[in-house]
């Protein structure tokens, strides 16, 4: 099923941080947190209702992401708050470490968990998402891949998914780039998600992507 999503995120402290969000659209980035910083974010999903060309919203997604030192990173995501149906809320802490980083290369290397715990109306009782990745930047381009495994029933009722996953950004200027996501493989998480990042002020970001 396609989606309009549209999410808008927010990075507090003292400090500006240009490169802060734990995810592209829905591919993490080779981005970790400082020590002691705190980026939050609501992921906004709207669809088209089978009845009227017109939107209807349909699920968001709030996400906390603190920075811990030595290049990792932990965060928190409420999923499955949905409208309309029922409920499958789930919590999901993450940890993403970014093990190797050459600067004069332009070159990271990032590992990360998410952990989902259902709490409503639950079909499984804990899984996991597990990824290895590797992100390059040329210029304005940074460019990531890697691949994935999440455990029976994550993406997948009664199955376990691998695949790969993929990601572009193209810094436009000071406030606009231009990026694309993609997880492959036919499950609930199987997209490629194009869009604009937007960023009209240095400490608030927004992402609109279909």
């Amino acid at each position: 099923m396609k989606r309009l999503l549209k999410c808008a995120a927010f990075i507090l402290g003292s400090a500006v941080i240009t490169c802060a969000q734990q995810t592209i659209f829905n591919v993490p980035s080779s981005d970790v947190m400082d020590r002691g910083k705190v980026y939050g974010e609501l992921d906004a999903s709207f669809k088209p209702t089978d009845s009227a060309a017109v939107s209807k919203f349909s699920s968001f997604v709030p996400r906390v992401v603190v920075g811990i030192g030595g290049k990792v990173e932990v965060g928190f995501n409420l999923t499955g708050n949905i409208q309309p149906g029922a409920d499958s809320t789930t919590l999901v802490p993450t940890i993403k470490w970014k093990f190797y980083e050459n600067k004069a290369k332009d070159t990271a290397l990032i590992a990360g968990t998410n952990f989902y715990i259902p709490v409503r109306n639950r079909s499984y009782n804990f899984g996991t998402y597990s990824y290895l990745a590797v992100s390059k930047t040329i210029n304005k381009t940074r460019l990531t891949a890697g691949g994935y495994i999440a455990s029976k029933n994550v993406f997948a009722a009664n199955a376990v998914r691998a695949g790969g996953q993929f990601g572009f950004e193209q810094t436009v200027n000071g406030k606009f780039s231009v990026a694309a996501d993609w997880i492959t493989g036919k499950h609930a998480s199987g997209y490629f998600t194009p869009g604009l990042i937007y960023k009209p002020t240095p400490k608030v970001t927004t992402y609109w992507a279909y």
